[in-house]
């Protein structure tokens, strides 16, 4: 079930039954309206996690970090 995307017809007639999936196997469900994503359905995770394990896997690539960062910013009005 990882990624699965259902729509809001279809969970509203089985909510029930994709909450237990999700809460047994910790995948996210993405409700769609029309064929676009609107929501996710994901399992709580509490606030106590450590900020740097939520973060873990999220950089996919971090070229020369100790260059200076060579972009134009624009001052907002």
């Amino acid at each position: 079930m990882p990624g699965s995307q259902i729509s809001k017809t279809e969970f509203k007639a089985r909510a029930l039954e994709y909450f237990r999936q999700i809460e047994a196997s910790g995948d996210p469900v993405i409700v769609t309206d029309h064929g676009k994503p609107t929501l996710e359905v994901r399992p709580y995770r509490g606030l106590e996690r450590d900020p740097l394990q939520v973060l873990r896997g999220t950089v996919l690539r971090y070229d020369a970090p100790t260059e200076p960062v060579d972009v134009e910013w624009e001052a907002g009005q």
